[in-house]
């Protein structure tokens, strides 16, 4: 348990308070609807789905309030790099905005459908009032006179006693109704394209969903529901500073940006150096890319794969999806020694790979393109020791490279080379530990692989080490990182699958220590 406490502790108490605001916010409006005097009326013409309707609704303004809040980038990016008190455990919560704009999301899926279901009854019941079809009372308050300080009590006013009037009439042919039935749609729209498979594969579905479903919210919210205005005074604050992300990202689309080498490398991964007046990042950082020629609206992160140090920021780019294909099907077709197609770049923003060197011991994992914020930093520590001779709180790096083609590594297996030859030089042999593990392989490969087992360099490679079959043994990896570095504080960053994740974060909690004087692994992931 102790050692759980140690990634954990934190992110769990941080969502104990924020389900202790949203139990606190149910319980406290349902029993105001349910026992309040002011509502005696109402309640006897709704019964207990008033409460039902109205507590939920509150717990849906708070959790409005905080939705965009995780996605509002430049501002989490603020407080991870400018802020003294922002200390790396703080640091590795604003690295999971994404994972609690999630859960955000499903807490008001939950009370919308709640809302809903209670509103249905509620329109039911204020329809069969106004008919007559309960007691004297109920039939009474239906027909109540609106006046100037008040309004209708039923809000089902035009009915024909005779008539078979429906909820569903009703629902449909009132501002309240329409503008509900439009955001349940809205809402339903981006549950659905939020779903890992769609947007992993349907980037563009979940782009143009979540924005103009968005767009239609805030639009009904403004113009029809019921206690819409209340609403806004919840939303306005994290709206603005919304708009101000946006405003900021309008600006930089429209810095000039400038291509200094484009690199086809093999595996169709595509490497763009890029120069831009001002720009200015740190290790493991990464910008949102948006090419005109394919879509005015997208953008997609890349994490970068230069260094601080370099007059230039690069990416590398593989094919993933429709947008990234035709990125690279237009480069491709560029004459000879031709710029490339107009690129706007918003960033850098932060991540978890920035506290690298803020941990004495780093074990870093990537996963085939997920090498790309370890290539910056890895770049970065060659500068450090060529050109400024910096001296690192770092001391040791475990270097992980999981790939399923040994074409992969070809891009990446030049810096390799050269960070090997550095360290040797400099007698730092023992500071930077790398296996590469090739998990797709066939027998014949494996058969060459034994022929040339006995030459000086790797025959996938060209590395000293030797390239791996197969996946690491983790536990033997940590068991044996553990022991190397007895008494140290180990960070672990991954870029790679959820998958992936779960094993490592597994792996940190199992081989860490609560005795602060012992190792202790600390899980940090990529997350954009």
């Amino acid at each position: 348990m102790g050692n759980w406490i140690i990634n954990n502790g934190l992110s769990a108490f941080i969502v104990v308070v924020w389900m202790g605001i949203n139990l606190f916010l149910f319980v406290w409006f349902y029993l105001l609807y349910d026992t309040g005097d002011a509502f005696f009326y109402t309640r006897h013409l709704l019964g207990s789905a008033l409460s039902w309707a109205r507590a939920p609704a509150a717990v849906l303004n708070f959790n409005c309030m905080l939705i965009l809040l995780p996605v509002c980038r430049n501002l989490l990016s603020l407080l991870r790099g400018s802020f003294v008190c922002c200390g790396r455990t703080m640091r590795k919560q604003l690295d999971k905005n994404l994972t609690f704009h999630k859960l955000v999301a499903y807490m008001i899926a939950l009370m919308t459908a709640v809302h809903t279901v209670a509103h249905l009854l509620n329109v039911e019941w204020l329809n069969n009032s106004r008919r007559g079809m309960y007691d004297v009372l109920s039939t009474a308050l239906s027909n109540l006179s609106d006046s100037e300080n008040t309004t209708y009590l039923n809000p089902v006013r035009r009915i024909d006693i005779n008539a078979q009037q429906t909820p569903t009439y009703f629902v449909f042919t009132s501002i309240a109704g329409l503008t509900g039935v439009v955001i349940t749609l809205a809402l339903i729209l981006i549950i659905t394209s939020s779903m890992e498979v769609n947007s992993k594969y349907h980037i563009e579905v979940f782009w143009y969903t979540h924005h103009l479903s968005l767009s239609l919210i805030l639009f009904c919210i403004g113009s029809g529901v019921p206690g819409g205005g209340k609403t806004w005074w919840w939303v306005i604050g994290p709206m603005i500073l919304y708009v101000c992300e946006r405003v900021l990202r309008f600006i930089r689309y429209m810095q000039r940006v400038q291509y200094r080498k484009i690199v086809m490398h093999p595996s169709k991964v595509l490497e763009l150096q890029l120069v831009k007046d001002g720009f200015k990042m740190e290790v493991g950082q990464y910008v949102f890319l948006n090419c005109p020629a394919i879509s005015q609206l997208e953008w997609h992160p890349f994490t970068m794969t230069s260094a601080p140090e370099e007059d230039f920021f690069s990416v590398h780019i593989r094919s993933a999806g429709d947008w990234t294909d035709k990125l690279i099907d237009i480069v491709q077709n560029l004459p000879e020694g031709a710029q490339g197609p107009k690129m706007g770049v918003d960033g850098p923003f932060g991540t978890a790979s920035e506290d690298v060197f803020d941990y004495e011991v780093s074990m870093l994992v990537g996963a085939g393109i997920g090498v790309t914020p370890f290539a910056s930093i890895l770049k970065s520590i060659w500068y450090k020791f060529k050109i400024s001779n910096s001296k690192l709180r770092t001391r040791k790096i475990y270097f992980y490279w999981l790939c399923r083609e040994t074409h992969a590594f070809e891009w990446f297996s030049d810096l390799l080379q050269v960070l090997e030859k550095e360290m040797e030089e400099r007698g730092m042999g023992n500071f930077l530990t790398y296996k590469l593990y090739l998990t797709g392989w066939d027998q014949n490969l494996r058969f060459h692989e034994g022929v040339h087992f006995e030459e000086d360099t790797d025959v996938v490679t060209g590395l000293k080490q030797k390239t791996h079959y197969g996946r690491p043994a983790w536990d033997k990896e940590f068991e044996q990182v553990r022991k190397e570095n007895p008494t140290s504080v180990v960070g672990t960053f991954l870029c790679g699958p959820a998958v992936l994740a779960k094993v490592l974060e597994k792996k940190c909690a199992k081989y860490s220590d609560v005795d602060p004087r012992k190792t202790k692994f600390y899980f940090n992931k990529e997350n954009f």
